[in-house]
């Protein structure tokens, strides 16, 4: 129980720190010159209620370090008639960008 509190706790201070240090720069794109490491294999915690949704983990640049940070996934409500796009890394001329997640309209075709 200790490791579960533990591990929630020190995701809440990444996922702070990186908000902290990546608001200066959220009206404009970043391009990163080395692409992203692997993902990693997250264990999810229990679904918290019915509506739940993962979002999955996933690696932030952190402009500071000139590194990546992986920020873990979460679970979140799911707005009515809408389901989640995940953020990725797409690799362009200048380097990688960061798409960000987000909500759509509509539901995955099966």
């Amino acid at each position: 129980m200790r490791t579960a509190v533990r591990t929630i706790v020190g995701s809440i201070l990444v996922v702070s720190l990186f908000l902290l240090f990546s608001s200066g720069c959220a009206s404009r794109l970043v391009y990163v010159h080395k692409g992203p490491p692997p993902l990693k294999v997250e264990v999810k915690s229990v679904q918290p209620h019915a509506k739940a949704v993962w979002i999955s983990g996933h690696w932030a640049w952190n402009r500071h370090t000139d590194s990546y940070v992986w920020i873990s996934g979460h679970w979140a409500a799911k707005p009515k008639g809408k389901v989640w796009a995940p953020g990725h890394w797409k690799q362009g001329p200048r380097g990688w960008v960061w798409v960000k997640g987000h909500w759509v309209k509509g539901h995955w075709k099966r």
